[in-house]
């Protein structure tokens, strides 16, 4: 993939709605590949639970986002659209501020379903969450 594709790409998903979860909780598309797609989110009392920290909630939207995302950028919009199905996540390590970053990945890419892996670290590469994704592949 070229980096006038990667840019259209970007774009594209950055400027997806204008009411959505996704520019609620500040995700921002920053890379994609033929099979990987990341973003950003930042981590601020906005998206905090009680005690302070991310919320589990937060991050798994993030997760569910990119992996949805990252099947959408992987299929014939206008034959098929994906449908998420399953999603299991790991919340392993607090995040009170600063920026996280999540990068989703097949695992397997079939033609009637993807399951994905999406990691979320810290600015130090730490890994805050891990999260398995499955979507199904409809047709219209």
């Amino acid at each position: 993939m070229d980096e006038e594709n990667k840019k259209e790409i970007l774009e594209r998903l950055n400027n997806w709605g204008t009411e959505t979860l996704a520019k609620t909780l500040g995700i921002v598309f920053t890379d994609v590949s033929e099979d990987s797609l990341s973003a950003t989110m930042p981590v601020n009392p906005k998206i905090h639970q009680p005690y302070g920290i991310l919320h589990g909630g937060a991050s798994v939207a993030l997760a569910e986002t990119l992996g949805s995302c990252l099947s959408f950028l992987s299929i014939d919009p206008e034959k098929f659209y994906p449908v998420g199905t399953n999603i299991n996540s790991n919340h392993l390590r607090p995040k009170k501020e600063g920026t996280v970053t999540g990068r989703a990945t097949f695992i397997r890419k079939g033609r009637t379903m993807h399951i994905s892996q999406i990691e979320i670290r810290d600015e130090q590469g730490k890994l805050i969450n891990h999260t398995t994704m499955t979507n199904t592949i409809l047709s219209h």
